[in-house]
C-alpha cells in the first residue's frame, strides 16, 4: 500500500504539521506501530475539535466532582502546598497555584508563538489582510468590557471587566471543524487572525490591568534574563536545554517581581526565533551539491567523508525549520491535551447549592459576564468591521459574508479558558469569582451553540 498517498490524503484535514507527515511517511512502510497507532493519534491530536471535546470532558468532571460527595477532596487537593528547593530557587504554592502559574505559563508561551508566527509570517503579517481581523478583534473587546462595565460600574465587581473580553479559540475552532466544507476556508483564517488579536488584548490585560505591586530588584533580574536570551539566539546559541533553564528562571524572577507568572511565558515565546537559518532555497541549494559529492565518495570508498557529508545533510535539514516553528509543533499538544484540561479540572469545578443560585442574582457579575459575552462579542464584531467597510479601509475576503462574521462573532463569545484565568485573577472574593465563572460557563455554552446554527444554516460555501 501506499503509505504516502495515506498520510497525505486522509490526515491532511487534520492539520497535521507538513513536517510531522513527512516523517510519519519515512517510518510508515517500515513500522507496524506507526501505521497503527502512531498515525491515528496524530489524527485526532490535530483535529480541531478534539482539543475541545477533551477541555470540555475535563470542565465537566470538575463540575461533577465539585458537586459530589468527594467535593471535599476536590478542594483539599488544589490547597495542598508542593514547594520546590533547587540551588537559589525556594517556592511554596498550593497545587492550584502552581496550574494556575506555572502549567498556564506553557500555555501562554505557545500562544505568543501562535501570534509572533502569524505577525511575522501569517494572516498578520500584511497591513492589508491583518485590518479585518484586527478591527473585529478591537470590537470584541470594547464592546463587552464596556457593557460590563456599564453594569458594574464600581466596587470589587468593575475589576471583571477583562473577563468577557476573551475567546477560547480550542472551542471556538472546534466548531468550525464540525462544519467542514459547509463554511469557507477563509473564514477559519479570520477567525484565527481574530484569536490571535483577542490573545494579545488578554495578554495586556492581565499584564497591567491585575498586577498590584512590583519587586523592582526581580523585574530587573527578569530584564537581565531577557538580555541574555536574546544574545544567546543572536550568536546562535539555542541548545534547548540552555533555553529550558533561562526559561524556569525567567518565570520564578517573573513570579516574585508581583507580574502574573503566565507573563514570563509570553515574554519568553516573543524571543524565540520565527525565521530560520536556511531557506528552502539555501537548502536545494546546498544539499545537491553535498548529495554530489556523497555519492563521488561512496564510489570512492570514502565512508568517513560519506558520513561526514551526512551529518552535514542532517543538520541542513533541521536548520530549515525556525526554533518557533519547531516548538510549536511539539509544545502544541501537551498545551491542548494536558494544560488546558488539567487547568479546567482545577478551575471549572463550582459547587452549585441553593444559596449559590440564589446569589447569583445578587449584583450583575454573572450577567454582566454574560451579556459581555453573548451581546457584546457578537456586536463588537460585526459593528467595527462594518463601520470600517462603509469607509473602504477593509472587505470581506473571498466567499464570507455578513452572515458568516455574525456566525463568528457568536463563536467569539466562547469565553470559558482565558476568561475563567481572567475571572481567578480579578476578584479577591470567592463568592464573585463563583458568580463569573457561572456566567462564564452558561454563556459560553449558549454562544457555541448559537453559532453553530447559525453558520450551519447560513448560505454553503461554493467551491
Amino acid at each position: 500500500m501506499r503509505w504516502d498517498y495515506v498520510i497525505g490524503y486522509n490526515y491532511r484535514m487534520a492539520h497535521i504539521p507538513p513536517r510531522t507527515i513527512g516523517s510519519l511517511r519515512a517510518r510508515a512502510g517500515q513500522s507496524f506501530v506507526t501505521r497503527r497507532l502512531t498515525l491515528p493519534a496524530q489524527r485526532y491530536i490535530h483535529t480541531a475539535s478534539t482539543g475541545g471535546i477533551v477541555l470540555l470532558a475535563a470542565a465537566i468532571v470538575a463540575l461533577i466532582w465539585a458537586n459530589s460527595p468527594w467535593a471535599d477532596d476536590y478542594h483539599h487537593i488544589l490547597e495542598k502546598h508542593l514547594s520546590l528547593d533547587v540551588a537559589i530557587f525556594h517556592l511554596n504554592l498550593t497545587v492550584e497555584e502552581w496550574i494556575n502559574d506555572g502549567l498556564m505559563a506553557i500555555f501562554f508561551f505557545v500562544v505568543a508563538l501562535e501570534i509572533k508566527r502569524e505577525l511575522v509570517l501569517g494572516q498578520l503579517s500584511s497591513p492589508r489582510r491583518a485590518a479585518l481581523p484586527v478591527i473585529a478583534a478591537l470590537g470584541g473587546m470594547v464592546v463587552p468590557a464596556a457593557l460590563y462595565l456599564s453594569l458594574n460600574p464600581d466596587g470589587e465587581a468593575a475589576r471583571g471587566w477583562g473577563i468577557p473580553m476573551a475567546t477560547d479559540i480550542a472551542f471556538a475552532l472546534g466548531v468550525l471543524a464540525l462544519l467542514g466544507r459547509r463554511i469557507p476556508a477563509e473564514l477559519r483564517a479570520f477567525l484565527l487572525g481574530l484569536a490571535v488579536v483577542d490573545d494579545l488584548g488578554a495578554i495586556f490585560v492581565i499584564a497591567v490591568a491585575y498586577t498590584e505591586s512590583l519587586d523592582m530588584t526581580q523585574l530587573a533580574l527578569v530584564g537581565v534574563l531577557i538580555v541574555v536570551m536574546i544574545v544567546a539566539n543572536r550568536v546562535g546559541f539555542r541548545h534547548t536545554a540552555f533555553t529550558i533553564i533561562l526559561s524556569f528562571m525567567i518565570w520564578v524572577a517573573t513570579l516574585e517581581s508581583g507580574i502574573h507568572a503566565t507573563v514570563a511565558g509570553v515574554v519568553i515565546g516573543a524571543l524565540i526565533p520565527a525565521r530560520p537559518q536556511y531557506s528552502r532555497e539555501d537548502f536545494g541549494r546546498e544539499s545537491e551539491a553535498l548529495l554530489a559529492e556523497y555519492g563521488a565518495c561512496m564510489e570512492a570508498g570514502d565512508t568517513d567523508r560519506a558520513d561526514a557529508i551526512l551529518g552535514e545533510l542532517e543538520l541542513l535539514t533541521q536548520e530549515t525549520e525556525s526554533q518557533l516553528q519547531r516548538l510549536e509543533r511539539l509544545v502544541h499538544p501537551w498545551a491542548s491535551y494536558v494544560v488546558l484540561p488539567i487547568f479546567a479540572l482545577a478551575n471549572a469545578g463550582i459547587t452549585f447549592s441553593g444559596d449559590s443560585l440564589r446569589g447569583l442574582a445578587e449584583g450583575n457579575v454573572a450577567i454582566g459576564v454574560a451579556l459581555g459575552l453573548l451581546v457584546g462579542k457578537v456586536v463588537g464584531i460585526m459593528l467595527f468591521p462594518w463601520i470600517a467597510s462603509r469607509f473602504g479601509i477593509v472587505e470581506l475576503p473571498g466567499r464570507v459574508t455578513w452572515t458568516h462574521i455574525f456566525g463568528v462573532g457568536l463563536l467569539g463569545g466562547i469565553g470559558f479558558t482565558v476568561a475563567i484565568f481572567i475571572a481567578g485573577l480579578a476578584f479577591n472574593d470567592p463568592t464573585i469569582t463563583d458568580k463569573a465563572k457561572m456566567g462564564i460557563l452558561g454563556a459560553s455554552a449558549l454562544a457555541g451553540l448559537a453559532g453553530y446554527l447559525v453558520l450551519r444554516f447560513s448560505p454553503r460555501a461554493s467551491r
